[in-house]
């Protein structure tokens, strides 16, 4: 019976939020896009700088700006979540 009672305990005390994992979970979604959001931005950058003048290099351009924003926007909207 002192068993039972000390499985129920336990179970009730480990799934009741004291091993929350949100906050860890959020700031790692954070780092992750706020380093990605770090390189494509000096993708964008350096890609601006030495561009060839061809479709596929601008094509290239456009998709190095729009990971950028997307990944810069998503870093900031995890920021204010945290």
């Amino acid at each position: 019976m002192k068993q039972l009672l000390l499985i129920i305990a336990i179970s009730t005390f480990s799934f009741s939020g004291f091993y929350n994992d949100d906050a860890e979970k959020n700031k790692a979604k954070y780092a992750e896009n706020e380093r990605l959001c770090k390189i494509f931005t000096a993708k964008v950058e350096k890609y601006e700088s030495d561009i060839r003048e061809d479709a596929l290099a601008k094509a290239s351009l456009a998709s190095y700006k729009h990971r950028a924003e997307l990944f810069c926007k998503k870093a900031e909207e995890a920021k204010k979540s945290l």
